[in-house]
C-alpha cells in the first residue's frame, strides 16, 4: 500500500511540474502598448476578449512616432516590456527596422482618415474644398497637431504647401492633448486622425480633411521580439482583425484593412 501511494504521488508531481511546462495562453498575461489612434477601438474590444479567453492585459500607451520620450519606439529602446504594439503602419515600420519586432507578426488592423474638430458648440468651418479648407486654416490663430504620424505629414507637406504661417501650429505629444487644447479654447482647430477625435470630450468633429490633402493612416499591430508570450500575442491580434472587432472599429471612426 505504501508503494502505491508512493508511486501515486509521484504520478500527481510529474503530471503537476508538466503542466506547469506545458504553455497556456489561456493563463497568458499580456503587455501591450497602444497608441491613441486606435485606442478607442481596443478598449471596447479588451473586455470580452479577456472574459473568453482568461488572459489578463495590462496596457499602456504611447505615440506612434516623434521625438519624444515616451513614444511606443523610445519606450521599447529604454527597456520597458511589452508583448504587442499596436501603432501607425510608418511606426511599426521604423520598429521593423530596427529588428524589434517578430518578423513575419504584423498585421494591418483599420485605417482612419485625417479629420478637423472644433471647439463643441462653436460654428463649423466650410473645408469641403480644397481651397475653402486653406481658406479655414488661414483665419485661424492657432492650429494644434500631435507631434506623431498625422502632424509630422501635415508639418512638412501640407501647410508649407497652402501656406500656413508656421507660428499659428502648435505641435503636440499626443492627439489627446491637441484635442485637449481646442476643447480649452486655446486652438480653433485640431486636425489629426478621425479615431482620435469622434469621440473626444469638448470637441466638434467636422470631418475629414479634402482628399487632395487627405492622409489616411493604418493602425497595425506586431508582436515584440523577444516576447515570452508570442502565440498569445498573436491570439490577442487575430481577434483585433476579426470579424467580432467590427463594431469597435465604426463606432471610432475606423474601417478594417483588408488583409492581402
Amino acid at each position: 500500500m505504501l508503494h502505491d501511494g508512493m508511486s501515486n504521488a509521484r504520478a500527481v508531481t510529474v503530471a503537476v511540474v508538466l503542466g506547469l511546462a506545458l504553455p497556456s495562453t489561456a493563463a497568458a498575461q499580456l503587455k501591450v502598448i497602444v497608441s491613441g489612434g486606435f485606442a478607442g477601438a481596443y478598449q471596447q474590444v479588451v473586455p470580452e476578449f479577456e472574459r473568453t479567453t482568461g488572459m489578463t492585459l495590462t496596457t499602456q500607451s504611447g505615440a506612434s512616432q516623434g521625438t519624444g520620450p515616451d513614444t511606443i519606439g523610445a519606450q521599447l529602446r529604454r527597456g520597458i516590456a511589452a508583448d504587442v504594439v499596436i501603432l501607425s503602419r510608418e511606426g511599426l515600420d521604423d520598429l521593423i527596422a530596427e529588428g524589434r519586432i517578430l518578423r513575419g507578426s504584423d498585421v494591418d488592423l483599420a485605417q482612419t482618415p485625417t479629420g478637423l474638430a472644433v471647439r463643441a458648440g462653436v460654428s463649423k468651418p466650410d473645408i469641403s474644398t480644397i481651397e475653402a479648407f486653406q481658406r479655414a486654416l488661414l483665419g485661424a490663430k492657432t492650429i494644434a497637431v500631435p507631434g506623431s504620424t498625422t502632424g509630422i505629414y501635415l508639418t512638412k507637406q501640407i501647410f508649407p504647401k497652402l501656406g500656413v504661417n508656421g507660428t499659428a501650429v502648435r505641435v503636440t505629444a499626443r492627439g489627446a492633448e491637441s484635442a485637449a487644447m481646442v476643447a480649452k479654447g486655446d486652438a480653433e482647430f485640431a486636425i489629426q486622425p478621425v479615431s482620435e477625435l469622434v469621440h473626444a470630450a469638448g470637441v466638434d468633429l467636422v470631418g475629414p480633411i479634402p482628399r487632395e490633402v487627405q492622409y489616411v493612416s493604418v493602425f497595425s499591430a506586431a508582436v515584440v521580439a523577444g516576447s515570452s508570450n508570442t502565440d498569445a500575442a498573436k491570439r490577442l491580434i487575430s481577434a483585433l482583425a476579426s470579424e467580432n472587432a467590427l463594431a469597435a472599429l465604426r463606432n471610432n471612426g475606423m474601417e478594417p484593412v483588408k488583409q492581402k
